[in-house]
């Protein structure tokens, strides 16, 4: 799909694996949440009964680090009958624990990115999860001083996105949205005028997958790096 980006004013950056690795970290915590309750269930199960849970409390939790932390002790707690240990529950607390204290790890070529790209463009982070795990990652990550403005949503549907623009006074049709989830950085921009580049990581949580139907004869562009943004965008 050959698009014309010469309209763009703004650009939009998710930061979970668009700048920088997150969902490895969820992977690796369900696979040791799994180990835990090795004597309750197979992992395949707990896996399965793990996102169930997840996604009957992003409503009352939202999204982030936090709330997988309750859903696996409402799990551990469910799925034991009651009979989960408190050395167990301690040990999953630690995951959760371990996982904020993660140092952030830059994907390629993100800060020669966005040093670049901001000389032209007014940049703003829109990101959806914990504010303040949010926060101390982007402290950490030392990009905050390419971005005009930052935005963590409790969610990222198209009326979200449509009230921060509004709200930050940008036209969707000069607003290019960059992120690596289908359902929560691309396919809502584009609904709403806007334009959006998918840059995939190499693993997506479930509930952030989309079938093909969802996606098809939508106008987006995939790259594999965000190095290639440069010569997209000139």
């Amino acid at each position: 799909m050959n698009t014309d980006y010469q309209h763009i004013k703004v650009i939009g950056f998710d930061a979970d694996d668009t700048l920088w690795v997150n969902e490895t970290y969820f992977r690796d915590a369900e696979l040791e949440f799994a180990k835990l309750l090795a004597p309750y269930e197979t992992a395949n199960k707990i896996d399965q009964e793990l996102f169930k849970k997840e996604t009957e409390n992003l409503p009352l939790y939202g999204y982030g680090i936090k709330g997988f932390v309750l859903s696996m002790v409402e799990m551990a707690i469910e799925i034991s009958n009651g009979s989960v240990s408190n050395e167990t529950i301690t040990k999953i607390l630690n995951i959760g624990k371990d996982m904020l204290n993660k140092p952030v790890e830059l994907l390629d070529s993100v800060e020669d990115t966005l040093k670049g790209l901001s000389k032209t463009y007014r940049l703003i982070l829109v990101t959806k999860g914990d504010l303040l795990d949010q926060e101390r990652k982007l402290e950490n990550s030392n990009l905050t001083s390419y971005f005009h403005h930052i935005e963590v949503l409790s969610d990222k549907k198209e009326v979200n996105y449509s009230r921060l623009l509004d709200h930050l006074d940008i036209n969707p049709s000069e607003f290019l949205m960059v992120g690596n989830s289908l359902k929560s950085d691309i396919l809502p921009l584009v609904n709403i005028g806007a334009e959006a580049i998918h840059v995939p990581f190499h693993t997506t949580w479930l509930h952030e997958q989309v079938n093909e139907n969802e996606s098809k004869q939508k106008e987006y562009k995939t790259i594999t790096s965000l190095s290639d943004l440069k010569a997209i965008l000139n």
